[in-house]
Order: C-alpha cells, then structure tokens, then sequence
C-alpha cells in the first residue's frame, strides 16, 4: 500500500495515469504531455510499474502503457478522479527504429 501511495503522491505520475485513462500510450506521447526528456519520462513510468498500478509493452524500440486491469479499491477511486488528459498521437513513429525507448 505504502508503495502505491507513493507512487501517485507526485503530479506528473498523475498526469501519466490521466492519460493512461484512455486506454495504451507510448511513451513518446507522454513525453509531450509532460514536457520533459523522455529518460525522466520514463523513471516516473517505472515508479508506476514498480507500485503494480501500470503493465508495459514493448513494441519496437518504443514501450506502450496501460493501466493495470486490477487496481486496489483506493488506487482505482484516485485514478476514477482524474480527469482525462488529451495527447497527440505520435502514430507510426512509435515504432521505427530511430526512437529511443
């Protein structure tokens, strides 16, 4: 639990999980939407995935996000409260060999 409170206790954690509200994201997305380097990016997604809120996919060079299926009562009534963060979809890029997971 400790783990998991944590890990939602940061605002762009919760910027994340807003926009993990609307089903996969690759991290290049998330990396718009935060306005940082996509290595800082991807440390917030790792305390997510690490707190067992958030599941990882990798397709290319690119990982792609979700919400875990399962959530403790009290992770899902605060990921329930966010609201729904629009992005840009990076659209086939995601998954050339150029980009940088």
């Amino acid at each position: 639990m400790e783990k998991q409170l944590k890990a939602v206790s940061d605002a762009n954690r919760l910027k994340l999980l807003a926009c993990l509200k609307q089903g996969e994201v690759c991290v290049c997305d998330l990396v718009d939407v935060l306005q940082v380097s996509q290595p800082a990016v991807s440390q917030q997604l790792r305390k997510l995935k690490e707190a067992g809120i958030i599941l990882e996919r990798k397709k290319g060079t690119w990982k792609h996000y979700r919400l875990h299926e399962e959530q403790s009562t009290y992770i899902q009534a605060i990921i329930d409260e966010l609201e729904p963060i629009s992005y840009l979809h990076c659209g086939p890029t995601c998954s050339s060999e150029e980009g940088a997971q």
